[in-house]
């Protein structure tokens, strides 16, 4: 069976992910495994200190988050992954190892607190991790299933790379996706370019039997324009590339990636380019 992974740093957000992944576990009918990354520099042979009964203590919550939600997950297993290093290479190194199909994040956005490591990790996992993955805030509040799944398209040749993967969620959910065609730029051939991935995409999503609507925006700032949008269509859920800022044609655009992750409220789905080639 598949697995989604979690990383669990002991907040409010980060048992509001927790919560937000057993809703796709539910759906892609897949098992769910709990991180938590010790990051501390203190020996783990260290039993007689504050940071011993610390860890003991992080355990035996981790368990009892287990006893909660596990009658939540339909099919499955929710499973414990202990690690110690770096916060953000143990969660991509662990996601690896089993071959996670997803990851989920809790991010506090750019006035959270620092104390809870992964809102300060969360852009460092976003971008080496092998696999999707979703970055959600407290503040979002979710019914029982995705019902708009929003893809800008910009000029990037990896923006078209979205859409295989927001077509299977949309066919998960029975969820509709919004194309949002996003011109920032007065030059013709990118213009032209965007246009045409928009044609492309409205293509593939009619032959998939997807139900999709198509809007075009001039954006003066990006990611606030994506934003504006997410809250006046009651978007569920926005997908991105993570290597939008290293492109060639994004040169025009901007890196409006991490933008995106501080300060969209609607959860953000981050995908790596070369891992859909």
């Amino acid at each position: 069976m598949k697995t989604i992974l979690v990383a669990i740093d002991f907040s409010t957000n980060a048992i509001h992910a927790l919560r937000y992944a057993l809703l796709f576990a539910n759906k892609l009918e897949t098992n769910i495994h709990l991180i938590w990354v010790d990051n501390t520099l203190s020996d783990e042979s260290v039993t007689d200190t504050i940071e011993g009964e610390l860890r003991r203590e992080k355990k035996l919550y981790m368990n009892r988050i287990i006893n909660e939600y596990q009658p939540l997950l339909n099919q499955g297993t929710i499973e414990l992954i202990f690690r110690k290093g770096r916060i953000y290479q143990e969660i991509t190194k662990a996601a690896r190892d089993i071959k996670a199909e997803m990851i989920f994040a809790g991010t506090h956005g750019v006035s959270g607190f620092e104390q809870y490591w992964i809102g300060s990790n969360a852009y460092r996992i976003m971008t080496q991790a092998p696999c999707p993955v979703v970055t959600i805030r407290c503040e979002f509040e979710f019914g029982n299933t995705v019902k708009k799944i929003l893809l800008p398209l910009d000029s990037s040749l990896e923006t078209k790379q979205k859409l295989p993967y927001a077509c299977n969620l949309a066919k998960s959910f029975g969820a509709s996706i919004h194309l949002l065609e996003i011109y920032n730029t007065p030059i013709k051939v990118i213009r032209s370019r965007i246009e045409k991935f928009g044609k492309q995409a409205t293509s593939a999503l009619t032959r998939q039997k997807v139900n999709f609507v198509i809007e075009k925006i001039e954006a003066d700032n990006v990611a606030a324009s994506i934003i504006n949008y997410t809250k006046s269509h009651d978007i569920d859920l926005v997908m991105m590339m993570t290597d939008q800022g290293t492109t060639t044609a994004n040169k025009y655009l901007g890196p409006y990636a991490q933008q995106l992750i501080n300060n969209s409220t609607v959860p953000v789905l981050s995908l790596r380019a070369k891992e859909y080639y």
